[in-house]
């Protein structure tokens, strides 16, 4: 498959950097044709917090931020500042109320396994470069 790709290439009369960017491209291409391509990793993790009214304050204040920065005026700073305000507001009562549910929810009999999970999951956080675990 490569070989006809560079057979029908002119390399006559081509520099070296030219010469390159040529075989690269069909390299490429190749490549791309006979496995395919992925889209990569997820952007944006799921959050066990998130919900409908954090997702419509966030974007609200990117709204407010692009007018912002393409207005350039006072007043739409301030717009953005208020809807940043009622984001993070959003934010935190959505955790807090999240929390709340979920303390609930281990106060029952039937999620006392969950206990064990969330111990795990949080040493995972914990474990890192800056983090020292002592036993």
């Amino acid at each position: 498959m490569v070989e006809d790709k560079v057979e029908e290439v002119k390399w006559k009369g081509l520099g070296v950097n030219d010469h390159w960017q040529q075989m690269k491209g069909i390299m490429m291409e190749t490549a791309q044709d006979m496995c395919g391509m992925t889209k990569g990793p997820r952007r944006h993790k799921e959050t066990w917090w998130w919900n409908e009214e954090v997702a419509e304050a966030v974007r609200d204040k990117k709204i407010k931020y692009g007018k912002w920065k393409k207005e350039n005026t006072e007043e739409a700073r301030m717009e953005y500042k208020k809807s940043r305000q009622n984001a993070k507001r959003g934010l935190s009562s959505a955790k807090e109320k999240k929390q709340k549910e979920w303390a609930n929810d281990l106060n029952d009999s039937e999620c006392e396994h969950e206990i064990f999970r969330m111990a795990k999951q949080m040493v995972k956080k914990k474990t890192g470069y800056n983090w020292v675990k002592l036993y």
